[in-house]
């Protein structure tokens, strides 16, 4: 619950953010009418990342155990590659996010709804592709029931509230802060991520190392063993292999994400 909670938080304000762009721009050059298409843009793009969430699930109950050995792993590489690119993206690119997101919406306007509800739908949808695909191989990793999707409910609450709280000034907070500190807990997560999708492949034999374990956690108290899987995606065996890819992962994609960024800027919409 707890580490889909942190990835709805975190995706979901980028989004709620990036709404917050759009609206601002809309309302502050005077286009007020033109609110009810950027809203179009991003209702499409929810229902489309909620879409591709849905087939997701779909698709892994259908295969075959093999098989869907096969596609948790692809996915949850697919996951963390998705996730370490995203947090370096916007650690480089949130000083000229609101410039960059203001052209296109200057760009559009002229050319009519289509082009603004396709406008709005773009600026969102990554987020919330990348956030069901992310969900879903986190639960996959976390091996729980409801606790995920309670954990998502809470986390896009509390983005939502967070963004409208931007938006209207109500509270200020170090959003370069929030995203160093939220973007170095996705990666601890993106890590337990890795090493479940090598542990796919070990089983159906693509790795080699399946019995080579380096713990044995099946006996220990289930609340810690609990918190290990649902905070950093450590479960209670591990393999020799999974433990130093776990570790590379980590020691080689912390160190450069922590480092100073050039002339960052506060995300804010304005």
């Amino acid at each position: 619950m707890l580490s889909n909670f942190l990835i709805a938080l975190r995706e979901g304000l980028e989004a709620s953010l990036i709404i917050g762009i759009l609206v601002a721009f809309v309302v502050r050059s005077n286009h007020r009418r033109s609110l009810a298409l950027v809203w179009s843009g991003v209702a499409l793009a929810a229902i489309t990342s909620l879409a591709f969430g849905a087939f997701l699930s779909f698709t892994s109950a259908q295969l075959s155990p093999r098989g869907e050995q096969i596609f948790a792993g692809t996915t949850s590489l697919a996951a963390v590659s998705l996730v370490t690119w995203m947090v370096f993206w916007m650690k480089n690119n949130a000083r000229g996010l609101r410039e960059n997101i203001h052209g296109k919406m200057e760009q559009a306007l002229p050319m009519g709804k289509i082009a603004l509800i396709l406008t709005a739908f773009f600026a969102v949808v990554r987020e919330g592709l990348e956030t069901s695909l992310f969900l879903f191989t986190n639960a996959k990793t976390v091996h729980d029931n409801s606790r995920p999707l309670i954990g998502l409910v809470l986390g896009l609450l509390a983005a939502i509230i967070l963004g409208i709280a931007l938006y209207r000034r109500s509270i200020k907070i170090n959003i370069s802060k929030f995203f160093a500190i939220t973007g170095t807990a996705l990666i601890i997560v993106a890590a337990g991520v890795l090493q479940h999708a090598v542990m796919e492949f070990q089983d159906f034999g693509a790795l080699p190392g399946a019995h080579a374990l380096i713990w044995d956690w099946s006996h220990a108290p289930t609340a810690i063993t609990t918190i290990l899987s649902g905070t950093i995606g450590i479960n209670t065996t591990a393999t020799w292999l999974q433990f130093i890819i776990w570790v590379a992962y980590l020691a080689l994609v912390i160190p450069p994400y922590l480092a100073p960024a050039k002339a960052r800027k506060e995300l804010l919409p304005a």
